[in-house]
């Protein structure tokens, strides 16, 4: 068993989620009209569907780019 691909992978998987939290920061600074935090807790499927789809944008885009 190789400890380094083990080790690289877990530094790949730190790395893209420390770089999702990052986008998705970023990108609630870019739409400061809309508080995402209050309307997910309002139950706002509109926004979950929403947030679903950034988050899955980013993380293709993401995986991509490690690769």
């Amino acid at each position: 068993m190789e400890w380094t691909i083990i080790g690289m992978n877990y530094l790949y998987a730190s790395l893209g989620l420390v770089l999702m939290y990052i986008a998705y920061r970023v990108f609630d600074k870019l739409t400061p009209k809309v508080d995402f935090d209050v309307e997910l807790q309002r139950g706002n499927v509109a926004v979950a569907i929403f947030v679903a789809a950034i988050f899955i944008s980013i993380a293709l885009i993401i995986g991509k780019s490690l690769q």
